[in-house]
């Protein structure tokens, strides 16, 4: 008997000290959250974390039910999520880690550099089809317009700052990749997309908004249009980073080394050090 209970008394520790960390959620934060877990797999060998990114809201609905213990957003709580969250008597705590400005970007061939968020919001509600519309210098073809889908965080912040809740045209090709969207724009002479400054690359060009590029600096003053804060979400309901797996990853997400990251993959830190 003693035997059995000294076997069940091993498992238990180690089932304890053999739990897997699941982070889901933002598309945006992903390659931030993938370099804070290369680093902590070097502090903590045995650290099992599983990550996961299909949009902040597949992360949040995972906190709700239960199979995650993170949810990365790259926008804030829906009213209806807030509800949900009371109703269930459930407490979410966010933490912002980091700053994110939302780039316009379009084919490096194109010749145009500005656009305004006036015009940025025709295109994607179908008042304007044509590049020639934008301006009588360009040519006279139509627009690919790309968006992420409805599930991203950052489809809600574009929604939110940009079509100020009008739907956009049934023709926007809805796509579930940031990547898709880089590709796609670097491919085609007439295409045009919306993704985190953290994606952008040097194969596609980066318009300014209003006059205004997004820059570390403009995020951070706010002059850019489309900036927003990056959140990682996490239960609270029964105490604050009362999991010590929890604790260790958000802890050193908002250390320097951790901000130092966030500025590594191409977002702006939230936290001078």
């Amino acid at each position: 008997m003693r035997k059995i209970f000294v076997i069940f008394a091993i498992l238990l520790v180690f089932f304890a000290f053999s739990r897997t960390l699941v982070i889901k959620g933002s598309n945006t934060i992903f390659p931030v959250a993938q370099l804070w877990i290369e680093e902590l797999k070097k502090m903590y060998p045995d650290m099992e974390i599983t990550l996961e990114g299909a949009g902040s809201s597949t992360g949040i609905a995972a906190l709700f039910n239960e199979t995650a213990d993170i949810a990365n957003s790259s926008r804030w709580l829906k009213e209806s999520e807030i509800e949900k969250m009371h109703s269930m008597k459930k407490y979410f705590v966010p933490i912002i880690v980091g700053y994110d400005g939302i780039a316009v970007i379009v084919n490096k061939n194109l010749g145009i550099e500005n656009i305004s968020i006036d015009t940025l919001k025709d295109i994607y509600t179908g008042k304007i089809r044509y590049w020639s519309q934008v301006d009588p210098n360009l040519p006279k073809k139509q627009i690919v317009i790309y968006s992420r889908n409805t599930a991203s965080g950052t489809f809600e912040t574009f929604e939110n700052k940009v079509l100020n809740k009008e739907k956009m045209a049934p023709w926007v090709r809805m796509v579930e990749s940031t990547q898709f969207e880089i590709e796609s724009v670097k491919n085609n002479p007439y295409a045009i997309a919306y993704t985190g400054i953290g994606y952008v690359t040097e194969d596609v060009k980066v318009l300014k908004v209003d006059g205004v590029l997004p820059t570390k600096r403009n995020i951070l003053e706010g002059t850019y249009p489309i900036s927003r804060p990056l959140y990682m979400f996490v239960d609270a309901s029964n105490g604050y980073l009362v999991d010590d797996l929890i604790k260790k990853y958000v802890n050193f997400a908002v250390s320097k080394k951790g901000q130092d990251l966030v500025e590594k993959a191409g977002y702006v830190s939230a936290y001078g050090f």
